[in-house]
């Protein structure tokens, strides 16, 4: 590890040691990588000693909740303590926390610690890796930093938190060092069946009604490069899907053979979109595009929230797409 990193990580670790209460949060819509992450890091903390708290604005989907039996991730709630420390994990801005931002004022310290290109460095102490697949990753590294042991919970969660972050190890984010991180969480006990199970061939029904939805209404433009498709709320309504069931339906629009691109747009409300953008070219920075837009995320996958008519909206995140293409080296 580089010497920056290191004392950033001792740092971390000190603030750890000093603290009693701490707080664990992480970003809305919690994804793999956002659960499997605060989980692991509670428990470990949990493990030694420590009074832990995790809070997310949104419920944990129901295809993670087999890593939480004990329920330790819950909504905020005002509580009358303070805390030693707050540690914000896989969130690119304090933004991203949602409601949990006015629980969490009331702290000595904020350790931020992400793996998002687009983090806007909100913490008193940054632990940054931009070229990490995962926060989950980091949570490992700072595990066998501090010489904590693994348990086999532990490594559930972040084998989880790896394994979703990188597409089952599919993504050109993947590093050679990830596999030896998934192998050693394996040989401390994370049960590859189990996750494989509930993450990658449980879905319910919902799911996969929005799925036939989806192929059914996806659109293509500029040659098949980019693919595009609408989630709106009637369409929840009708497929009786959550937010938690439009996970991965990205992906399925990204495998088509010329498709370059791959956009979502969802209405969250009748003037507020939520664009989220794939990208399987190396040389094409989706992030770049999601920042015009107040967003970002990592290089072949990020988001933004849109303000605007929707149609308007569209023109515009296809217009900057088409752009980012033309742009783009053959």
């Amino acid at each position: 590890m580089k010497k920056d990193l290191l004392k950033t990580i001792d740092r971390i670790l000190e603030i750890l040691q000093e603290s009693h209460t701490i707080a664990i949060c992480s970003h809305m819509r919690p994804d793999g990588d956002c659960i499997g992450s605060t989980l692991g890091l509670a428990l470990s903390l949990l493990e030694q000693g420590k009074e832990v708290i995790c809070w997310n604005q949104d419920p944990i989907p129901k295809k993670l909740r087999f890593l939480d039996p004990d329920q330790l991730i819950q909504t905020p709630r005002p509580i009358n303590r303070s805390f030693d420390c707050v540690i914000a994990v896989d969130s690119a801005s304090i933004d991203r926390l949602g409601t949990v931002q006015g629980y969490i004022a009331n702290r000595k310290t904020l350790i931020n610690i992400d793996h998002h290109t687009s983090n806007t460095q909100f913490g008193d102490v940054n632990w940054i890796a931009s070229k990490e697949p995962s926060s989950g990753e980091l949570v490992y590294q700072l595990i066998r930093k501090a010489g904590w042991e693994i348990t086999h919970r532990i490594a559930d969660c972040l084998f989880t938190a790896i394994s979703t972050d990188t597409g089952s190890f599919q993504y050109p984010t993947t590093l050679p060092a990830t596999y030896y991180t998934a192998g050693d969480l394996v040989k401390k006990g994370a049960d590859l069946a189990t996750v494989c199970d509930e993450v990658y061939q449980s879905y319910p029904l919902s799911r996969v009604k929005l799925l036939r939805h989806v192929y059914n209404k996806f659109r293509l433009t500029h040659d098949n490069e980019i693919a595009y498709f609408w989630l709106k709320k009637e369409d929840f309504t009708r497929t009786g899907a959550s937010a938690s069931d439009t996970e991965g339906l990205i992906d399925h629009v990204r495998a088509i053979e010329p498709v370059i691109v791959a956009c979502v747009f969802e209405e969250l409300e009748p003037e507020l979109i939520r664009v989220s953008l794939r990208s399987k070219d190396k040389n094409l920075n989706v992030s770049d595009i999601a920042g015009q837009f107040g967003g970002g995320g990592h290089q072949a996958a990020a988001g933004a929230r849109i303000v605007g008519r929707p149609m308007g909206v569209q023109r515009r995140v296809i217009h900057a797409i088409r752009r980012a293409l033309n742009k783009c080296p053959s």
